[in-house]
């Protein structure tokens, strides 16, 4: 995974994910992001794939996006389209998907945690609170 900085945006993975948000129809965008947040809680107990849990943190930050004191997702790696407004339901589905990936055994949290990902894990954190409203 080409990594380059520790935004939800700032990797391969994530920049290809915002192409397959923008391909899905307008009705269909929140069962994109959706999904990757069920992938990730489906892993149990087992360890949670980093690819999975890019993308899941990428639908984090475009439902925090939406929500009061959300930073706008504005980097070139994101959606280009505009979203349409999302369910609030989504909210708790994407804390519980950040709350697995940090949480062992997350292929992912290991990989951050092999460089120092204080940083990294402070902006999951940020994305989390801004989630639940805190």
């Amino acid at each position: 995974m080409g990594t380059w900085d520790i935004g939800p945006f700032d990797n391969d993975t994530a920049a290809d994910f915002s192409y397959r948000v923008d391909e899905a129809p307008a009705e269909k965008k929140a069962e994109v992001l959706g999904a990757c947040f069920r992938e990730v809680r489906a892993s149990g107990d087992e360890d949670v794939d980093a690819d999975v849990a890019v993308e899941a943190i990428a639908s984090a930050a475009l439902v925090a996006a939406q929500c009061p004191g959300g930073d706008p997702v504005t980097t070139a790696y994101g959606p280009k389209e505009p979203l349409p407004p999302l369910p609030a339901e989504l909210r708790p589905e994407a804390v519980a998907a950040l709350d697995r990936i940090l949480t062992e055994p997350s292929e992912l949290l290991e990989l951050w945690e092999e460089s120092d990902g204080e940083e990294w894990k402070a902006g999951i954190r940020k994305l989390r609170a801004v989630l639940t409203g805190a």
